[in-house]
């Protein structure tokens, strides 16, 4: 049975102060929860990740940040690497997120980079990918998921590909307020772990978390974590506060 991950991506959002605020909140939330065989990250930005991470230790919330460079050291200015996001005390990074790839040209080929980085630190990557709204309506969803996949998880061994978290974000429902229906994301959880039976094998598509990102909160998040190849949620706006974050976590449980 795969466990639930119920992850946070909070992006460009709380001062160090805020966001220890958010955490401390939802730390005293989650106790009265039965947290059995449900996973919760939380992802703060770079300047708050180690104040975060030192709140949260002993707590069953873990730290992921954002993104990573794939050099670990050098003459990279702005660039945050996977060694320094270790010492900061994340065991998490989100890699290719539609945001990156829109604003900041990351390509299936710097996720692949990133991706090894954060394996070669025992970083877990939550890797990203989905399909825009012109890509749906022109029936490009499954080419779109392949070439993604296959370009991002390029030349891993399935030892390396098993230590990989999917995340499914349909471009067309980020911060939109738009949502796909239960039955589309469900429909594209499961081409994705068919793609991965054919470039793993079926034992590894069966165990990998696959994620749905996408304007997910606590009023539709219950019909959408039943499916059955859907085995979590990569949250953003509704991360932000703890009792909407809380109940999305709740509704596994309910």
């Amino acid at each position: 049975m795969r466990t639930k991950l119920i992850a946070g991506n909070w992006k460009l959002n709380k001062t160090i102060d805020e966001a220890v605020a958010l955490i401390t909140s939802l730390n005293t939330s989650l106790k009265s929860l039965q947290l059995n065989n449900i996973e919760v990250v939380v992802a703060p930005t770079f300047t708050a990740l180690n104040k975060v991470a030192e709140h949260l230790k002993g707590s069953p919330i873990k730290v992921s940040a954002q993104d990573l460079f794939w050099e670990d050291f050098g003459a990279f200015t702005g660039q945050i690497s996977a060694p320094l996001i270790k010492d900061a005390g994340a065991t998490y990074v989100i890699i290719g997120h539609s945001e990156r790839r829109q604003y900041f040209n990351e390509t299936d080929a710097t996720v692949n980079k990133k991706i090894k980085a954060a394996l070669k630190h025992q970083l877990t990557p939550i890797v990203c990918i989905g399909e825009t709204l012109a890509e749906r309506e022109t029936g490009k969803v499954q080419e779109v998921v392949q070439t993604q996949l296959s370009g991002s998880l390029a030349n891993l061994t399935t030892a390396e590909a098993e230590k990989i978290v999917i995340a499914y974000e349909p471009v067309w429902a980020i911060g939109t307020g738009k949502t796909a229906t239960p039955e589309q994301a469900e429909e594209v959880h499961a081409m994705i772990r068919s793609i991965l039976s054919q470039l793993f094998g079926n034992d590894l598509s069966t165990r990998t978390q696959i994620l749905y990102g996408g304007s997910v909160k606590a009023s539709n998040s219950k019909e959408i974590l039943s499916k059955p190849n859907i085995d979590g949620a990569l949250v953003g706006g509704a991360s932000l506060k703890a009792d909407e974050f809380v109940g999305i976590i709740a509704s596994i449980l309910n």
